[in-house]
């Protein structure tokens, strides 16, 4: 609105000729916000309610009104948060940033982005200690041609991400929102089908998140666990005694301190504490499960109290980490790490990959199992003991969804998830899928916001919304299955069509 204002802008000589440097300064400014795909905010939105993505954006926005040649611009996953049909924008962004002289180096997974780059640079061949090597560096011809890369394998179409084990129960329940006003939501009614895999999507600002997580996540939880919380405006939801608890499963960290790590969060440290103390070693000396543990003063190092690392504050710059120098990064004191099982003191068995204490602990069926809800999400490569501060969001986030798998399934559950694939490789993807599948198939419902379009498709019911963002949208532009949404008009039936090559 404000650039079709400042072009549609009537002056008098004298006014104009003032206004000329201004006024093309405002027009090239909003231009730029335009083209990152993001006309649907308010100039005085408040900076701190912007998603990453859009922050992110706006930083771009900016170096690009600056016209600097001779720069290198290192991104990382700018397309968060973007739908398809905002991505073009985005890359003609870059390329026009690439033509006045400069380099970008992209961290990037979305498929036309990896398209569109001039080299590229593949990664692995796996992940963690599986990875770390260039296994591909070359134009996207030659990508294409050799068979080496699993990036090339997705992008050639030898390998797709496709469901093929779904069981759902035929369950004909659904969850209702009614009447839904807040923010650019135009009084809605919304159904999500309940033991379903629920795609809501749409482009940038339709609403996806204030519908999702500001009304139907926040309502429920309002209504199952938190009665002091509160929802955005509708006027009800129906069907709430259809599931019996809520869990939003997002990528924030598991924990804020290097004391917290993937084994403490998925429970399994307990069982491996109480094997170390039933030893010999540790019976002769009386030691408890607390012995082992570093959140407790008995047996951890009382230099750095169990972190392996000391904290330094900086000041008036970042605050760092070293490692302790009286248990080198062990975290326990000379005592405990005496107590060895099968040869391995309690820092070894920290130290192990999931993969490689899959293996040691494989008669122990309760560790076993845990092990194994990790290794199904992707995250074999992670050391059990590896810090919550060095984990990404998405290995974050799959850490939380190997967790719900290990507890005992309810099947009226319904699992919230915001962009899970932020981050996420094609095969990674891939896993995620199987792993919400293995959710849905119990009889539980899960619920995505997203963009990716391989999701969308392996999706049972999408709701759509739009057409455009902000005070454009807040409407269901399209509901139903993937093939309901194909036939639709709509900027996400556009893209699917074109995805899954349907004439």
């Amino acid at each position: 609105e404000s650039f079709d204002f400042f072009i549609n802008l009537k002056l008098d000589q004298t006014s104009a000729y003032i206004a000329k440097e201004i006024l093309k300064e405002l027009k090239s400014r909003l231009g730029f916000l335009l083209n990152v795909g993001l006309s649907y905010l308010t100039l005085n939105r408040k900076s701190a309610t912007l998603s990453g993505g859009e922050a992110q954006r706006i930083r771009l926005a900016t170096q690009i009104g600056s016209s600097l040649t001779g720069v290198l611009y290192v991104l990382d996953e700018p397309t968060i948060g973007l739908h398809q049909r905002d991505n073009d924008r985005l890359i003609n962004t870059l390329k026009g940033l690439r033509d006045l002289g400069n380099t970008i180096i992209v961290v990037e997974h979305d498929e036309e982005v990896i398209r569109s780059a001039d080299w590229l640079v593949d990664l692995g061949p796996a992940a963690g200690v599986h990875g770390g090597e260039v296994v591909f560096k070359g134009t996207l011809e030659d990508m294409l041609m050799k068979d080496s890369s699993i990036t090339g394998q997705y992008l050639r179409g030898d390998k797709r991400i496709t469901l093929q084990n779904r069981i759902r129960n035929g369950s004909t329940d659904t969850l209702q929102v009614r009447g839904a006003t807040e923010n650019n939501l135009q009084e809605i009614d919304v159904e999500f089908p309940l033991s379903k895999f629920v795609c809501v999507t749409g482009v940038s600002g339709s609403g996806k998140s204030t519908l999702v997580n500001g009304i139907l996540l926040a309502e429920l939880q309002r209504r199952l666990s938190r009665p002091r919380s509160w929802a955005g405006a509708h006027k009800d939801i129906e069907g709430v005694d259809n599931i019996d608890k809520v869990i939003a499963i997002d990528q924030s960290p598991i924990g804020r301190t290097p004391r917290s790590n993937p084994a403490t969060y998925i429970g399994l440290f307990t069982p491996i504490r109480e094997i170390y103390t039933r030893t010999r070693v540790s019976k002769s000396r009386g030691y408890t499960p607390g012995q082992f543990s570093f959140n407790v003063q008995k047996g951890r190092c009382h230099e750095c109290e169990g972190s392996g690392v000391r904290h330094i504050e900086m000041q008036f710059l970042s605050d760092i980490y070293v490692r302790c120098e009286r248990c080198r990064g062990k975290r326990f004191d000379s005592q405990t790490l005496q107590v060895r099982y099968r040869g391995k003191n309690i820092h070894d068995i920290l130290e192990m990959t999931v993969d490689e204490a899959s293996d040691f602990f494989k008669h122990h069926q309760n560790i076993r199992k845990k092990l194994q809800t990790m290794q199904d999400v992707g995250l074999g490569y992670i050391r059990l003991g590896q810090p919550s501060t060095t984990l990404s969001g998405g290995e974050a986030q799959r850490v939380k969804l190997a967790s719900e798998l290990s507890k005992r399934n309810t099947g009226r559950t319904l699992y919230v998830l915001d962009e899970p694939t932020t981050g996420l490789h094609f095969a990674d993807v891939h896993k995620l899928l199987e792993v919400l599948n293995r959710l849905v198939n119990g009889g539980n419902t899960v619920v995505v916001i997203e963009h990716n379009m391989d999701v969308i498709a392996n999706a049972d019911w999408i709701i759509d919304l739009g057409p455009e963002g902000g005070d454009d949208g807040g409407r269901v532009v399209a509901m139903g299955t993937p093939e309901d949404i194909i036939k639709s008009d709509t900027h996400t039936g556009r893209y699917l069509k074109k995805m899954l090559k349907v004439v």
